[in-house]
């Protein structure tokens, strides 16, 4: 359903003639790439830097923003991701069952569907999405719409028309195998990851022709050197990072490489100059890491030898071939589920093309990204499992007391598994390369590790209870303005709710974000105070964008509590187990998550100076 606000008179903004000919038959105009008028990328452009240089909604008109069109997605469950906006034309793809919309905008603050695309999907794959049935989001080349569904199905699809261009069964639910990240295009290539390290899967990155969807490459995350395309000089600059040798191998125990996890479900970045396209894997398997090691202390299974390589790497990658040129991997022998996937941003830092990743494991990292050398590691949250990041090594010095080991011992450690931030991503102004605005998590967990039952394919493979729970009850997300260089904020938002959403940055000087019971902000990014806030119709775990249509600039953002944190809410799970969801139901309901409607929704705004400016809410 359309909701439009009479505040906003569309005869205002009358177009001419001719332009508005062209915007009425749907054409996909070309905007200037530099405009920013357009939205094209997942993230805005490919270094993944969530920036618009657009400039009309800006500190001295954000308190006149007012809804502009609401529509109802028709999903129920978590909406992450984020649309695209090609000309007058939206695109986005919902959460499960991931329906695909095309949008025609060229009426002002109003939409019009042009086409609406539903997938045939196995609905097993539901049952093993570990952590919500969420979709981060489609991708545009060459005139087509790529987006994987959950059931592991990569589709392109004619982006005028929404018929079908091809598509191809990647992953397998009834191996534990799903797809929720939103693919990358390189020139002709789409390059994209997948789900499933609470399965016990065997992570990979795969890439594929945009012409007609034909394999390109796969590279595993754990196995051989040749089976995770380790180049010939891969790691040349820092062969303490590991190098030849079937390190993937010897790094677990016994054929544990095979369900060794490492999967690619995040975000991807790409350098057009050095040609590299960057990403994260994910966790290594089962969460009871005794079973990871052949050795019986934790001593020992930190000695280098257990690193249960290529879990929780940065890798850089050649988009044409897959060849690994470099990977650093921040968490080895991961204790803590610290799935190592989240953005790898782009900037030039120091005369550097460097690259700035939040982990989940609590620490910023910035690296050289044409050979990994580490340049920065700071805490960003409250971090108690490492001491630090030897600057040398590159590698965490842990703190035993805070790493879970030995079975049915639970551990109190910060951040918990969720991460002092999880995949919802931070943005950047290219101009201030330094700061960056990140939501982050304000909780630790107790960690048991348990005995591993049987193996089975396709069935959890965690072996761990977890328990999440506030570090300052009342105060469950910190939305800052972070100094990767000084490891220090400039600016803190204290939420009450997480901070579950993404960021979005813009030449107007200010910075959007979301909170998981509904707030959508508007801040001044010099200095964090709240210039605008509204309260949607569900909880915001989606990455707010903008765009310019129709002579004025929009924002959008997705509504729809979900994802990790709020599955137990979107699932209507069992709240009498603390332990459920991976350890998110003790969480949420012991934080008034429930309270909080579900349903996907689309909301989008601009000023309107003609009516009195919004109250500002007081910030927590």
């Amino acid at each position: 359903m359309s909701t439009r606000p009479a505040a906003l008179p569309s005869h205002r903004f009358a177009l001419c003639a001719a332009f508005a000919a062209a915007l009425a038959a749907g054409a996909a105009q070309a905007a200037d790439p530099t405009s920013g008028a357009e939205w094209t990328a997942p993230a805005g452009d490919a270094a993944l830097t969530r920036h618009s240089t657009l400039a009309e909604i800006n500190t001295n008109n954000a308190g006149h923003l007012q809804m502009a069109w609401s529509m109802s997605t028709g999903a129920p469950r978590g909406h992450e991701g984020q649309p695209l906006v090609i000309g007058s034309t939206m695109y986005y793809v919902s959460g499960y069952p991931n329906y695909v919309y095309a949008l025609d905008l060229s009426t002002p603050d109003d939409y019009r569907v042009l086409w609406k695309y539903t997938p045939k999907q196995d609905d097993h794959a539901v049952a093993v999405a570990c952590c919500d049935t969420v979709n981060r989001g489609l991708a545009h080349g060459d005139g087509k719409l790529v987006f994987n569904t959950l059931d592991g199905q990569l589709i392109a699809l004619d982006a005028k028309t929404g018929k079908e261009a091809w598509k191809v069964k990647r992953a397998d639910p009834k191996k534990g195998e799903t797809s929720t990240p939103t693919p990358v295009i390189v020139k002709d290539i789409v390059v994209t990851g997948m789900g499933g390290n609470e399965f016990g899967v065997r992570g990979r990155l795969q890439a594929y022709s945009l012409a007609d969807g034909h394999e390109l490459w796969t590279c595993q995350s754990t196995g051989s050197d040749k089976d995770v395309c380790l180049g010939a000089g891969f790691n040349k600059a820092h062969p303490e990072y590991g190098r030849l040798g079937d390190l993937g191998i010897s790094g677990y125990p016994g054929d544990e490489w095979q369900r060794g996890g490492g999967a690619p479900w995040g975000w991807i970045s790409y350098d057009p100059k050095l040609d590299l396209i960057y990403y994260g894997t994910g966790n290594p398997g089962l969460w009871s890491p005794t079973y990871r090691c052949k050795y019986k202390t934790h001593e020992q299974c930190n000695n280098g030898t257990q690193d249960n390589k290529w879990s929780m790497t940065i890798f850089a990658r050649k988009p044409a071939t897959g060849e690994a040129v470099w990977g650093y991997q921040k968490t080895p022998f991961d204790q803590w589920d610290y799935d190592g996937i989240n953005e790898n941003i782009l900037v030039e830092l120091d005369g550097k093309p460097v690259l700035v990743n939040f982990d989940r494991n609590g620490f910023a990292y910035v690296l050289d990204r044409r050979d990994g050398t580490l340049l920065h590691a700071h805490k960003y949250v409250n971090v108690d499992w490492a001491e630090r990041i030897d600057m040398k090594s590159g590698r965490p010095v842990k703190v035993k007391a805070h790493s879970p080991f030995d079975i049915d011992k639970p551990v109190k450690a910060s951040p918990s598994a969720m991460g002092g931030k999880d995949q919802q991503p931070c943005a950047v102004d290219p101009k201030e390369p330094k700061i960056f605005y990140c939501p982050t998590n304000n909780w630790y967990m107790e960690d048991e590790p348990k005995t591993r039952g049987a193996i089975m394919t396709g069935i959890p493979y965690v072996f761990a209870n977890v328990a999440m729970k506030a570090e300052k009850p009342g105060n469950l997300g910190v939305f800052k303005a972070f100094d990767v260089t000084t490891g220090k904020s400039k600016w803190e938002i204290h939420e009450q709710f997480p901070t579950w959403g993404g960021a979005l940055v813009t030449d107007g000087g200010l910075v959007f974000y979301g909170t998981l019971d509904g707030w959508f902000r508007a801040v001044d990014k010099d200095t964090g105070k709240v210039l605008w806030s509204k309260k949607l119709s569900s909880g915001i775990i989606g990455n707010p964008i903008t765009y310019k249509v129709a002579g004025h600039q929009y924002v959008s953002v997705f509504t729809g509590i979900g994802g990790w944190i709020g599955l137990p809410i979107a699932g209507g799970l069992d709240p009498s187990d603390p332990y459920g969801a991976l350890g998110a139901v003790g969480l949420a309901y012991a934080s008034g998550f429930d309270k909080i409607p579900t349903g996907g929704s689309l909301f989008t705004f601009r000023v309107d100076t003609g009516q009195p400016a919004a109250t500002p809410v007081a910030q927590n």
